[in-house]
């Protein structure tokens, strides 16, 4: 039997693509392409952040009362993050300490704006242009609704997408089946104008579509039984190291099909009175669809991925675990900052950071076949579209950069980038780092050099 770097193992229509194993290279070829790829995942909150809590040096800073409808710019020259450009030592913000452990490994960016134009709501605007960023003279020229457009992760992944099964995977962790919003609030990922590329919500179906051959057959309970052992015969052939990479990895699927099993028979002894897709506990919900994302980068799936931990706005009860003793509404609490009611919003921050926190802990285990960690051939972006909740600005948003991205960008420093900086900047950055000879994305001026080693 021909053995191949990257081994693939079949049984009943499930096909489980392997890590690379440096064992079975045969050549210094072979060697040479075994570096690890480089992957992308933008991880995108929603309803903006309590930016007191977050920006350190906004500590004291006024709580903000309520602006909404299209009102979202009055407020731009009056609540402006004020800071000297520069590089500066990071400094972790009240919610950003549960990522202390990974200091060395994270990049506070602020000074950051999105392109902006009244005409469409501001939460529906803040995610679905997240990634689009046209200027409205470019949305013009183009016959196009500003600033709609095609995403960042789609123009990467028409690229570094050519290797790997899926050019792009798209993943949200919105479990309502039942749309309450349209879909722009539900979606930063976009082919084009009006065209979603659609996210996966459901594990199952994420697990699904990672092993199902040609998308034919029903679920497949348990690929780890099926291809066991075509498995145990292929570890026999392996050196050490691949061999306990090997079943590291068996371990992880085994893993996520046992979290998926638990959250099904959640669901299914759930109160009939509540909607059954209101009952996930967010943690493990988030935790499961992000091992998924992991999982298929680590079999070479894919290389770029977008994350939606939550949908813009969507009045509807989520339960956070730990946190609060029943379901809450997150957009509605960012309305209410005022008194300490900032305080109980900061808990959901503090949430989704921690969910962050996780990620880059399993891919910090996660071994690539030259040695590196998974994170540290990665861009693991971290943000929102929305400056804060309750005044619904699209300037000074939030944004952590975490990963070498293949030894390209350099960690541990807080970016104070000009005020008034597009996030678009960051964006075309992302795209050189990934290998793209372009000259600017949709409105950016020029990269932000100062992130890259």
């Amino acid at each position: 039997m021909k053995l191949t770097r990257r081994k693939v193992l079949k049984a009943n229509g499930a096909v489980l693509s392997l890590p690379l194993f440096h064992s079975l290279a045969r050549s210094a070829q072979d060697k040479l392409q075994a570096k690890p790829s480089q992957k992308l995942a933008i991880l995108y909150i929603p309803n903006g952040i309590v930016r007191r809590c977050f920006f350190p040096g906004e500590e004291n800073a006024e709580l903000p009362g309520f602006i909404g409808n299209f009102d979202a710019d009055k407020t731009k020259n009056q609540r402006r993050f004020k800071q000297d450009p520069g590089i500066y030592p990071l400094q972790l913000s009240q919610s950003m300490r549960p990522l202390a452990d990974h200091a060395s490994d994270i990049t506070l960016i602020t000074g950051l704006d999105r392109s902006y134009k009244n005409g469409q709501d501001v939460h529906a605007q803040g995610a679905s242009c997240y990634l689009t960023s046209l200027s409205p003279e470019q949305a013009a020229a183009r016959g196009v609704r500003h600033p709609n457009g095609r995403t960042l992760d789609q123009v990467i992944g028409d690229v570094v997408g050519r290797s790997t099964a899926f050019n792009t995977l798209e993943i949200s962790c919105n479990g309502f089946t039942t749309p309450k919003e349209p879909i722009e609030f539900d979606n930063i990922s976009w082919y084009g104008p009006n065209k979603m590329a659609p996210s996966i919500k459901d594990p199952k179906k994420l697990y699904d579509r990672l092993f199902l051959r040609d998308g034919l057959g029903s679920h497949l309970s348990d690929v780890t039984d099926l291809v066991l052992a075509d498995a145990n015969s292929l570890s026999r052939k392996l050196g050490r190291d691949d061999k306990e990479t090997m079943a590291q990895f068996m371990h992880m699927i085994r893993d996520i099909e046992l979290r998926i099993r638990k959250l099904d028979k959640l669901l299914a002894n759930a109160d009939i009175r509540i909607p059954k897709n209101e009952v996930l506990p967010r943690g493990e919900y988030i935790r499961l669809q992000a091992d998924l994302m992991l999982l298929a980068f680590q079999m070479g799936i894919t290389n770029v991925c977008t994350f939606m931990i939550g949908p813009e706005r969507w009045d509807a009860t989520l339960m956070y675990e730990g946190v609060f003793d029943k379901p809450v509404q997150h957009h509605s609490m960012t309305h209410n900052q005022k008194g300490e009611g900032y305080k109980e919003v900061q808990k959901i921050d503090l949430f989704h950071i921690r969910q962050y926190a996780y990620v880059l802990s399993r891919m910090k285990a996660i071994r690539e076949a030259d040695g590196t960690s998974l994170l540290d051939n990665s861009i693991v972006a971290y943000g929102a579209g929305l400056g804060d909740g309750a005044t619904h600005q699209y300037y000074d948003l939030p944004m952590i950069v975490a990963g070498k991205g293949g030894g390209k960008i350099r960690q541990g420093r807080h970016l104070k980038c000009p005020s008034g900086t597009l996030n678009s900047n960051l964006w075309l950055t992302f795209a050189r780092i990934m290998g793209l000879e372009l000259k600017q994305f949709a409105d950016s001026t020029g990269e932000i050099s100062d992130l890259t080693a």
